[in-house]
């Protein structure tokens, strides 16, 4: 576990930060790299990206905010910009909605740049992964398997051997990334690999919350176990609309002599 790289007289560099950075560069290549085989204009990863990481952070310390109610109300100006408080399924909401918005503003033709953004999704978050790991953070339960992890460094620190969740999300984002890479290419409706990422995505989220250490808010799951089984069911939804939709503009209609 190393979470402080190196320092420059007053000022960490934290293996966090530059696996977040990593994230987003890694996100953007993904991005130009699927836009310049669609023949589009590859720069155009830099402006989603840096949308991405507006909204992202917009979304993820309200999802915070939100979920710590009583620290918003005490004092709201600290709580939403101190330093902590960032969560993933906040910031994914943030992000797909500022991308959405930047595609919708420059014209881009909406289901194709979405479906575009939805395989860098994976790679962001496998990289971002490796960041909490390595700064101790986001980890489960106690567990006595052989592959558990101490974090005696860790956000808060843990000397017992503990779920390395941040792992477990990585192994569950390297399949998924490369089911939508495989597919790119396929004859599929637009949207499709968006609503399948936030399928495949709710599932990973809502099978590693059994090991996460987060509260129980109704029917013994977790506010992120209800998030994910919502974006789960939507996904699952907009594929098969999707499917539904192709299926019956093939079927050609019955004329009056046909019958």
């Amino acid at each position: 576990m190393y979470p402080t790289l190196f320092r420059i007289g007053d000022f960490t560099v934290t293996s966090y930060g530059v696996m977040l950075v990593l994230a987003f560069v890694g996100a953007g290549l993904v991005v130009a790299s699927e836009w310049k085989r669609r023949g589009w204009d590859p720069a155009a990863a830099q402006d989603i990206v840096l949308a991405a990481m507006v909204g992202g952070i917009v979304g993820s310390k309200l999802y915070w905010a939100l979920d710590h109610w009583a620290a918003l109300t005490a004092d709201p100006f600290g709580t939403l910009f101190s330093r902590g408080g960032f969560t993933y399924l906040g910031g994914l909401a943030g992000g797909v909605f500022a991308v959405m918005a930047l595609i919708a503003w420059r014209g881009w033709p909406m289901g194709k740049a979405v479906d575009s953004c939805a395989l860098a999704v994976p790679v962001g978050n496998i990289l971002g992964r490796v960041g909490c790991f390595l700064v101790g953070d986001d980890y489960g339960h106690p567990t006595d398997l052989p592959w558990g992890v101490a974090f005696p460094e860790g956000s808060p620190p843990t000397a017992e051997p503990v779920h390395p969740t941040q792992i477990y999300e990585i192994l569950f984002s390297l399949p998924i990334f490369g089911l939508l890479w495989w597919q790119r290419t396929k004859d599929l409706p637009d949207f499709f690999l968006f609503w399948e990422f936030c399928f495949l995505y709710g599932v990973q989220r809502f099978v590693i919350e059994i090991w996460r250490i987060n509260p129980e808010i109704a029917l013994g799951l977790t506010g992120a176990q209800w998030l994910s089984l919502s974006m789960a069911v939507l996904g699952a939804g907009g594929m098969a609309w999707l499917w539904r939709a192709r299926k019956a503009s093939e079927v050609e209609p019955v004329t009056a002599t046909a019958r």
